[in-house]
């Protein structure tokens, strides 16, 4: 089992930034990489999540087109944490944030972060 906790949201006007956080606990060293995806407004809970970044154990990362060259995702593995850094925000980037993290066949998230973009 592995139990990830996020928080960093909130709101913030266009052109601001936020830093998002996800801690990681439980089995974690079964966790293959740790990925940030976000639902948008009006949007029902489990379906049509965006994977906004991606950050597999040993592989590239990768970013959503929508986001690239304004979030950064990194980790820091003495803490079993990754982060999102976002900048320059937009209010299309405004919704649900969830941190996910597969291990071996199961899939774990987070409860969600509100971000809330206002123009």
């Amino acid at each position: 089992q592995v139990q990830l906790v996020e928080s960093g949201g909130g709101k913030v006007q266009a052109g601001g930034s936020l830093r998002l956080s996800c801690a990681a606990s439980g089995n974690t060293p079964c966790i293959a990489a740790m990925n940030w995806y976000r639902q948008a407004p009006g949007k029902e809970a489990g379906k049509e999540r965006e994977l906004v970044a991606a950050s597999p154990n040993g592989g590239s990362i990768t970013y959503a087109d929508s986001v690239k060259g304004r979030f950064t995702i990194s980790r820091d593995s003495t803490k079993n944490t990754a982060y999102l850094q976002m900048n320059d925000l937009k209010p299309e980037d405004t919704g649900v944030y969830y941190c996910n993290a597969p291990c071996f066949t199961r899939d774990y998230w987070g409860q969600g972060t509100q971000v809330t973009v206002s123009s």
